[in-house]
C-alpha cells in the first residue's frame, strides 16, 4: 500500500467521523477560532507534539468541509503541494529569522 493510499484512508476516517459528531455543515469560522486556539497553545509550548497535529486535523476537517475532494484528492493535493514548494525557490536559511516565516520568492 503506497504513502498516499495510506495517507487518503486516514483522511477518510477523519471525513467520516468529523461528519458523524459534528455534522456535514461547513463550519468555517468555528474551525478557524479553534485553529487559532491551538495556535495559542503551541505558542506556549512548542514541544508539544499533540497540539501541532490539532492544527494538521482541524486544517483536514476544514479542507473537506470547505473544497469538493475527496479523501483521496486532498492526499493527492497534499503531496503536489509539496512538489511545488521543493521546485520553488526560497531565501536563503541565514537571511530569514527563525521568529519570522519564511516566504518562498516571487
Amino acid at each position: 500500500m503506497s504513502n498516499e493510499t495510506r495517507l487518503s484512508e486516514y483522511i477518510a476516517n477523519h471525513i467520516l467521523w468529523s461528519g458523524e459528531t459534528f455534522g456535514r455543515g461547513k463550519r468555517t469560522a468555528g474551525l478557524i477560532k479553534h485553529i487559532r486556539s491551538e495556535l495559542d497553545e503551541i505558542a506556549e509550548n512548542p514541544g508539544d507534539l499533540m497540539e501541532w497535529v490539532d492544527v494538521i486535523i482541524l486544517a483536514l476537517d476544514g479542507a473537506w468541509r470547505n473544497c469538493p475532494a475527496s479523501s483521496t484528492d486532498i492526499a493527492a493535493a497534499m503531496i503536489a503541494k509539496q512538489v511545488i514548494n521543493k521546485w520553488r525557490q526560497w531565501p536563503k536559511i541565514e537571511e530569514v529569522s527563525e521568529d519570522e516565516p519564511s516566504e518562498h520568492l516571487k
